[in-house]
């Protein structure tokens, strides 16, 4: 019966702190200060949150400023995997027309060789039919003796085993005949399939083409791409020029030990043969801009070619560079005994690697439209160790 009180009084006094708790409660929700610090706080947040947002959006229009001549290059890699592609189905493409024009031959000779014997056969038909059925045993009765009759028998059995022979030829003739005729069938079939091929390729890099064209011209229309495709052309420029100087570099760390055919007096000016056939479309020095409509210092000089036109070496050297420069497209660069560089860019085709050793006039890959190239071209830059030098000083005069 004492242990009733005792729970009420525990009761009680639970009930009072909870009172307390609730009047502390109160009183702290009702404390101006701290509602100023719990809204601060929450302005804190928010503005971090803010802060995070914007160099989430910084970070994200910096890499679309940078992604202009990247874009480009994209291109282009898509562009020259289609016409490896359509190149491969050309080489096909040959395959057929070689094994085709195989098969015809094949099947005339086959024809003539069967006209030859389907007229012995008929000769050989028509004389039996003058003899009747009874040729062959008259030919042996009216033998005069024993050893005539031998002799004529040796005879008939030398033209039989003869005729034997021609039927099985011309039997084996019409066989190879129709297997012949089914292959070219399934050639020309084959053939037709790669036509097909390459023209779907042929579109899709057209297709490539208008885009890429397309890109060029909204860099154009909108100013901010513009200015950025400038600038990242004269980075482009840049690291060209830093590359360059570090080829001379190394040049001149080889010269302190030198080679056989290392060294020698430049090239006469006005000698030297065109990298390219073509017209020059831009020139060596203060040029506008021709997609860009602002003026820039150009190193070299572009030459308008045919997609697919032979770039050949102006001087013998060693390859140094051949890959992908940003705003150059394909680009390779020679290493001339002579103390020259040579740099050709904007190539569909590379034709010799890094080591190679090359001659004048050999042919070191095939014009193009890489790079910030609008229309198949070449650029071509001349330099006397790092320093550029004018091409159409150098290069042969044309009639």
């Amino acid at each position: 019966m004492r242990k009733a009180p005792v729970a009420l009084a525990s009761i009680c006094a639970w009930l009072a702190m909870a009172a307390g708790s609730t009047a502390l409660a109160g009183k702290e929700s009702s404390d101006p200060i701290r509602q100023q610090i719990e809204q601060e706080r929450r302005t804190l947040e928010k503005l971090k949150d803010e802060i995070q947002e914007k160099k989430k959006q910084a970070d994200e229009a910096d890499r679309k400023k940078e992604s202009v001549l990247q874009s480009i290059q994209d291109l282009d890699d898509r562009m020259m995997g289609s016409r490896q592609e359509r190149d491969e189905i050309a080489r096909h493409l040959k395959q057929k027309d070689r094994e085709i024009e195989n098969i015809n031959g094949e099947l005339a000779a086959l024809s003539s060789r069967l006209g030859e014997r389907r007229g012995s056969l008929l000769a050989r038909l028509r004389v039996q039919y003058i003899e009747g059925r009874y040729g062959v045993m008259k030919s042996l009765l009216s033998a005069k003796n024993y050893a005539d009759l031998q002799r004529r028998f040796q005879y008939l059995s030398a033209v039989s085993k003869r005729e034997y022979v021609l039927v099985e030829s011309f039997r084996e003739d019409m066989r190879h005949l129709g297997a012949a005729e089914r292959q070219r069938a399934q050639a020309r079939g084959e053939m037709l399939l790669y036509k097909q091929r390459t023209d779907k390729k042929l579109a899709e890099i057209d297709g490539l083409k208008r885009e890429k064209n397309l890109f060029l011209a909204k860099i154009i229309d909108e100013k901010e791409s513009s200015e950025r495709a400038v600038v990242e052309l004269e980075r482009s420029a840049a690291r060209v020029d830093a590359l360059l100087k570090e080829l001379e570099e190394r040049r001149k760390l080889a010269a302190l030990r030198p080679k056989k055919g290392i060294g020698g007096p430049p090239p006469p000016k006005g000698v030297l043969r065109w990298p390219v056939d073509g017209e020059v479309v831009s020139f060596f020095g203060r040029q506008k801009h021709p997609t860009f409509a602002t003026y820039i210092e150009r190193k070299g000089i572009e030459i308008r070619a045919h997609e697919g036109s032979a770039i050949r070496a102006v001087m013998a050297g060693t390859v140094e560079y051949a890959d992908w420069l940003k705003g150059y497209g394909l680009v390779l660069i020679l290493d001339h005994p002579n103390g020259f560089f040579s740099l050709y860019a904007h190539a569909s085709k590379l034709l010799a690697k890094v080591g190679d050793q090359v001659q004048e006039g050999q042919a070191i890959g095939e014009a193009g439209d890489t790079g910030m190239a609008g229309e198949s071209m070449l650029y071509f830059e001349l330099r006397e160790g790092a320093e550029p030098v004018d091409p159409m000083v150098w290069l042969a005069k044309r009639p």
